[in-house]
């Protein structure tokens, strides 16, 4: 499958470096019963290893070349957009891996995001610049609204880092690897419009706290909160208590 012309519209870039396979499979530590999602098979380098470890693979891959060479009876390809794709069509505890396109990651991560509690874990290569995004903790400069909505929901933590010169074609930036596992006990967040609080919030990182939030001045004193702090300021935990709090003046 060498022979496929790697498609900028689609963010193709195919990891072929082994070790980095072999430390990903390590890191996944696949079982034979697992109900494992891989996302973005590409020309199947990961996929190939994961299937010397389960017995049934469903992949995701949105290229049709590429999903009609995937041809092993224990695959099945679902040829279709990861980004609206209806996860909950698999059963629960199911484990998502990928190396995920990295021209539409972030819009993926909050589509992944909804299904937390029907995942066991997510192990995916991203660009590094997004997975210090996703690890990040409040009062960094890479911290915002992708910190705190995936931070609520999961346990992150980045793997390690990976060259561009892992990949065919290199791109343009350094990537890493990153685990999600859900929460044991995730915060109450229905009906709180949650992730609507985090966009208009990081809508501007220079706004001041009195600015980028629906809350009144007593609001700010009764929850113990600065007004005159920036969103970044502010803990995952702290907005949650904010989204919770607004839900129960509604």
């Amino acid at each position: 499958m060498s022979s496929h012309r790697p498609r900028k519209r689609f963010g193709q870039h195919f990891l072929h470096e082994r070790g980095i396979l072999e430390k990903i499979i390590e890191a996944i530590a696949p079982a034979k019963d697992d109900f494992i999602v891989e996302i973005g098979p590409g020309e199947g380098a990961l996929t190939r290893p994961l299937l010397e470890r389960v017995a049934r693979l469903h992949v995701i891959e949105l290229d049709r070349d590429l999903a009609s060479a995937l041809n092993d009876e224990r695959i099945v390809v679902h040829q279709a957009d990861a980004l609206d794709f209806d996860f909950a069509q698999f059963p629960p505890r199911m484990r998502l891996v990928g190396n995920l396109p990295y021209n539409i990651s972030t819009p993926l991560l909050f589509h992944l995001a909804r299904y937390a509690d029907r995942v066991r874990d997510m192990h995916f290569m991203l660009q590094l610049e997004v997975v210090e995004r996703m690890v990040a903790a409040h009062s960094t400069p890479a911290y915002g609204r992708l910190s705190v909505a995936l931070q609520t929901r999961f346990r992150m933590q980045k793997l390690f880092n990976v060259s561009k010169g892992a990949f065919r074609p290199p791109p343009k930036v350094e990537s890493a690897v990153v685990r999600m596992e859900p929460l044991a006990d995730p915060p109450a967040l229905e009906g709180t419009r949650f992730d609507d609080l985090l966009r208009g919030a990081f809508s501007s990182r220079r706004k001041q706290l009195r600015n980028a939030l629906p809350l009144a001045a007593a609001d700010f004193a009764t929850l113990g909160i600065d007004p005159s702090a920036r969103p970044e300021n502010l803990s995952p935990a702290d907005f949650v208590r904010i989204a919770q709090y607004l839900a129960l003046k509604q």
